[in-house]
């Protein structure tokens, strides 16, 4: 009997404990939380900092807030007030180191080019027996391409204040067409050309070079999908279509401005310019194409619609074609870089590149301190690298992009150069969904330029 009795203590003081540690460490907090009166968070520790060890600048004019934008003590109005983001605008100093082309060697480059296509275009149509009044095409200076090319330099593929990408746009959507051929990726498929420092062949898209009157260049993406048409749960990332109208919201989201330039985003500018466009693919890809492969892969179809597709190994069947309605088929047009012969770039496989493969798993998916390895490589080790790699993942994460194997970086700026955000087309499948996992360099590294 007395070691019954003991045992009931022993239980009645166990559950007295448990009793006491729940009120302590579970309903106490939650008590106190509810009767202590609401703060207002607290300020940035280095605003007062910053206000104090220089003066500060003239504020710039923040718009009033919209009626559901917050009164004055929104968030988003609290950040753009920071000093950060009232820093006056001034823009950098170039010298010759800076800009990635030499005035003077470009020109003459773009004037034996000029000279060139002149030359074969004479003899193309004469082999045809051809009669055209069209004069040689001539090169001006003050096209919107060129002044484009010009105007890049370390600090993005154009300056904030630029005029010349709204004039580029425009000249992109509005001039007519002299030549259009596959690029270089279907000519590689095709064995037509070596291309192994650019070139990711994939076999399940299309694109088009098409070049202008003023002889600018740009990529053409068709339209393969409807627009509210997303991405099924069930594709993998590299089998999924190429969407036109990804490259284009890509390339405004690269360099967001919210509301006016004074509130910038993101703020890049490493995306090439981009704009939308409906083609004739009639008059303005057939008729002009000198690539006997792609003329015979046009045909009309059972709707009356003329379409093509791309003569490669992987996609010779006409239910991969594109269409137009009956003639006209919208795309993206993004501009061209200028020549690899002028500006040589450098194609880098991505440290977080993923599989590629059904079921295989790259190391930075299973190891969480993957990064401590990437940090100890050159030239993650000594550069900026890092930093821009981690930024290109946060535009990623923002477009929805898992299909970066690849990045690009002009030679001439080194290791610290900016990374070129080319090839987004992949982006913006799914709108409901996140991929966390495009973060990883962020989340794996905890840096941040």
């Amino acid at each position: 009997m007395p070691g019954l009795r003991r045992d009931r203590l022993r239980t009645l003081l166990l559950l007295g404990v448990l009793l006491a540690a729940d009120l302590y460490f579970h309903l106490g907090p939650r008590v106190r939380r509810r009767l202590r009166p609401r703060e207002r968070p607290p300020g940035c520790p280095c605003a007062h900092r910053a206000a104090t060890s220089a003066p500060r600048p003239a504020a710039r004019h923040v718009p009033p807030a919209e009626p559901d934008g917050g009164g004055p003590g929104s968030k988003l109005r609290a950040l753009f007030a920071h000093p950060l983001y009232n820093e006056p605008e001034k823009p950098p100093l170039l010298g010759p180191e800076d800009s990635l082309l030499a005035g003077p060697e470009a020109l003459r480059y773009y004037r034996r080019k000029v000279a060139r296509w002149n030359r074969r275009h004479r003899i193309y149509k004469e082999q045809l027996n051809l009669t055209s009044l069209d004069p040689p095409l001539q090169l001006h200076l003050e096209t919107s391409w060129i002044q484009f090319h010009l105007g890049i330099s370390r600090h993005g593929l154009y300056s904030r204040s630029s005029p010349v990408v709204s004039k580029l746009l425009h000249d992109m959507r509005h001039l007519p067409t002299i030549s259009a051929d596959y690029s270089q990726d279907e000519k590689a498929l095709l064995g037509a050309c070596d291309c192994t420092q650019i070139v990711k062949p994939s076999g399940v898209h299309l694109k088009l070079v098409l070049r202008f009157s003023d002889f600018g260049k740009a990529m053409f993406k068709p339209m393969r999908q409807l627009r509210d048409e997303e991405t099924p749960e069930d594709f993998f990332y590299f089998i999924d279509f190429q969407r036109h109208n990804a490259e284009i919201a890509a390339f405004h989201l690269d360099r967001c401005e919210l509301g006016s330039p004074s509130f910038r985003i993101l703020d890049f500018r490493r995306v090439p310019p981009t704009v939308g466009r409906l083609v004739n693919v009639t008059k303005e890809i057939l008729e002009v194409t000198k690539n006997e492969i792609l003329q015979s892969v046009f045909f009309i179809s059972p709707a009356s619609n003329v379409c093509f597709f791309a003569k490669c190994p992987y996609l010779c069947k006409t239910e991969y074609a594109v269409c137009g309605n009956p003639h006209l088929l919208e795309g993206s047009l993004s501009a061209f870089l200028p020549s690899l012969n002028l500006a040589p770039r450098l194609s880098v496989p991505s440290p977080w590149i993923r599989s590629y493969s059904l079921a295989g798993k790259e190391e930075w998916e299973v190891n969480p301190l993957y990064c401590d390895t990437v940090k100890q490589v050159y030239p993650h080790s000594s550069s900026g690298r890092l930093l821009n790699i981690i930024d290109m993942a946060i535009f990623d994460f923002l477009t929805g992009n898992m299909d970066r194997h690849h990045y690009e970086t002009f030679t001439k700026f080194g290791d610290d150069g900016f990374l070129i955000h080319l090839d987004n087309a992949r982006g913006f499948g799914r709108h409901s969904h996140d991929e966390v996992s495009i973060l990883s360099p962020l989340s794996q590294c905890c840096r941040l330029s």
